[in-house]
């Protein structure tokens, strides 16, 4: 029997934190979960259940309840903050990095979020992440952080050290590698290496110092344009610029590498019908609402294909043995055109492809659905002649077979094109409609031919 990951039990563990909040001791609690190995953690705390969550995250140390909503996966703590009061949620996110404080309020309805931001203490604060929430996902300033080092040109050497010291406390927190160097209007103007910094006399100006208009992205570069830049640049960060060039943040690395990590997981759900992320932490209700959302709407495309079964059943009385075929022919070619939708779908990630050039792929997607489509429908008409010892029902089979493969694959490489072309989200629908455009036609072709040459099949 296989061990379990964690080698404490969730029930135990939930049981132990009930105690301790009963009890008051919210200082014990925290110091319990600061102890759980890196492992274990995600586990124990999303198994914690929602009055603990709510009685944790309103404890009387926002930075630690801020730690816990931190450790939780993000979906569980939207609906956290979603059913907090207002004002305990505004007191955990200004404990939050500006980044995540945007990526919460972004996914949360826009009534809670207004008045969770009414709440915060700094009305700058929120109206800084108000902007960063409105930026996509896959934008850069959707993926950089707001927390860095700036200074103006003006200054002197001895003024950012001491500048630098007067705020450790805050600047601990970042991840700083570099000073950055602004003019009076916060236009980006140079980057300050820390060691020059150190190193250098006092009195000497910054703008002597540091390295004068370096690269940078503007806050709308799209997240493959990050992608490429970092894998011809060893940067660990890089400026983002706003559209009159001020200072906003910076992007790093493994930021755009985690977004791009995300936007695959989210893809990839979506093509099974995943519209929102999905917990099973979630009450039930929730999560059977919105599986039932998706396949409901499948129930009808499914049924759309059976008519072409129901239409044709004389056809499929006679000839019983179609009824082995029908289901192996559509979902070969629903395999073989889903691969040309996971290429068209990779390749607009990548940018590599336009989605104006629908009859560049479906050229080329063509070319390789018709030799594929042969391929498979000589094995598949082989398999029909060697069980029934009847040429003609590897004839109807194997052509179908063909064609259908030739259609799937077109279709596959196209569709997604499409969507995007007309403002769809393609990762959402090209997988259902390519399945229920695969059965039908696999369907109405078997049984088309098989009616044609029904002489030839009794």
């Amino acid at each position: 029997m296989t061990e379990p990951n964690s080698l404490i039990d969730p029930r135990e563990f939930q049981a132990r934190i009930e105690a301790l909040v009963g009890a008051g001791e919210f200082d014990q609690v925290f110091q319990l979960i600061e102890t759980l190995p890196d492992d274990d953690r995600p586990l124990l705390l999303s198994r914690l259940g929602t009055e603990l969550h709510q009685a944790l995250l309103s404890a009387p140390d926002p930075r630690a309840a801020a730690e816990l909503l931190h450790s939780l996966p993000e979906a569980q703590a939207i609906e956290l903050l979603d059913d907090i009061p207002a004002s305990v949620a505004a007191d955990l996110l200004e404990e939050l990095p500006q980044n995540e404080q945007a990526d919460l309020v972004g996914e949360l309805s826009q009534p809670v979020a207004a008045a969770i931001l009414l709440e915060m203490d700094d009305p700058s604060a929120a109206s800084r992440i108000r902007s960063l929430a409105a930026y996509e996902d896959d934008q850069a300033g959707g993926i950089m952080h707001g927390e860095f080092v700036a200074v103006t040109q003006d200054e002197s050497v001895g003024q950012v050290i001491e500048y630098l010291r007067a705020n450790a406390g805050t600047f601990n927190d970042y991840d700083v590698q570099y000073v950055y160097v602004t003019d009076r209007a916060r236009r980006l103007r140079g980057v300050l290496r820390l060691r020059d910094l150190l190193l250098a006399e006092a009195t000497r100006p910054v703008r002597e110092l540091m390295i004068a208009d370096p690269f940078s992205v503007t806050d709308r570069t799209d997240l493959n344009d990050l992608h490429d830049i970092f894998l011809e640049h060893d940067f660990l960060g890089i400026p983002v610029v706003g559209a009159s060039g001020e200072l906003t943040g910076v992007v790093g690395r493994a930021a755009v590498e985690e977004a791009l990590g995300d936007r695959t997981a989210d893809d990839f759900l979506k093509t099974q019908g995943i519209i929102r992320e999905e917990l099973r932490t979630m009450p039930l209700v929730v999560r059977s609402r919105r599986r039932l959302a998706w396949l409901s709407i499948n129930i009808g495309l499914n049924v759309v294909a059976a008519s072409v079964i129901a239409f044709y059943q004389e056809t499929l009385s006679q000839v019983i043995a179609l009824a082995v075929f029908l289901p192996i022919i559509s979902d070969m070619s629903g395999c073989s055109g889903n691969q040309a939708v996971a290429v068209s779908m990779r390749e607009l990630s990548l940018g590599l492809v336009d989605p104006r050039e629908l009859l560049r792929v479906l050229w080329k997607e063509a070319s390789v659905g018709l030799i594929n489509g042969v391929v498979l429908g000589l094995l598949i008409a082989l398999v029909a002649m060697l069980w029934q010892g009847n040429a003609w029902l590897g004839l109807v089979v194997g052509g179908a077979m063909m064609l259908n493969t030739l259609i799937a694959v077109s279709l596959g490489g196209c569709l997604p094109l499409a969507m995007r072309r007309f403002g769809m989200d393609p990762a959402l629908a090209s997988g259902p409609i390519l399945t229920t455009v695969t059965d039908m036609c696999g369907f109405l072709l078997v049984l088309s031919f098989a009616s044609a040459a029904i002489e030839r099949l009794v």
